[in-house]
């Protein structure tokens, strides 16, 4: 499959902002912090129309809060990432409601992922939910942050993306593998520069 590759979009910010505010009230018990990350967050990058955003928690006990929190039928909720993942709840907020879509709001452990959720204009954001004091929490902050006072490596990304999307995937997670090398270097100089910038 070809992944949808857009040239930034200010509306992105805007899709951000209301998210936002859904994730906001839908999780306020929790108090979150909710950050734009990802390619849509940063001005000038071409990427897939779809948010990534992620939410903060304080506690790691209130990872499993979460998916109770967002059982309203837009987001499916992977519990399947879990056991690789044990630090981050994931979801995709979809466009409409997964029933009506016939998606289920749950993969579990055990089950294969539906063939229909590889459908990226059914997807609205990725939302990914780790404690703030993690450092998956600063890796993801701090690369977002350096990309935006760094024009020439945003540069250097956007010709890595054009290039990786003209090529055939077998899905999103494919192709991110496919930018592993650029972003595991990247993200190392990303975070001397976010810790060297807040001393």
């Amino acid at each position: 499959m070809k992944l949808p590759f857009e040239s930034y979009n200010p509306a992105w910010k805007t899709m951000f902002e209301g998210l936002k505010e859904e994730l906001s009230e839908m999780l306020l018990v929790l108090s979150p912090r909710i950050e734009h990350i990802g390619s849509t967050s940063v001005d000038g990058l071409s990427a897939k129309p779809i948010i990534d955003i992620m939410i903060g928690v304080s506690d790691y006990r209130d990872l499993d809060k979460v998916p109770i929190l967002l059982n309203n039928g837009s987001y499916v909720y992977y519990e399947k990432y879990n056991e690789d993942m044990p630090y981050r709840r994931f979801f995709v907020r979809l466009t409409a409601n997964a029933k009506e879509l016939g998606l289920m709001e749950v993969i579990g452990k055990e089950d294969d992922i539906p063939e229909q959720m590889h459908d990226h204009s059914l997807r609205m954001a990725h939302v990914h939910v780790i404690p703030t004091d993690s450092e998956h929490w600063l890796r993801h902050i701090a690369f977002r942050d350096y990309l935006r006072a760094h024009p020439a490596i945003v540069q250097e990304y956007q010709t890595l993306k054009e290039r990786l999307t003209q090529q055939e995937w077998k899905d999103g997670n494919d192709y991110n593998a496919g930018k592993d090398v650029f972003l595991k270097r990247e993200e190392q100089n990303a975070l001397r520069w976010y810790k060297e910038s807040e001393e």
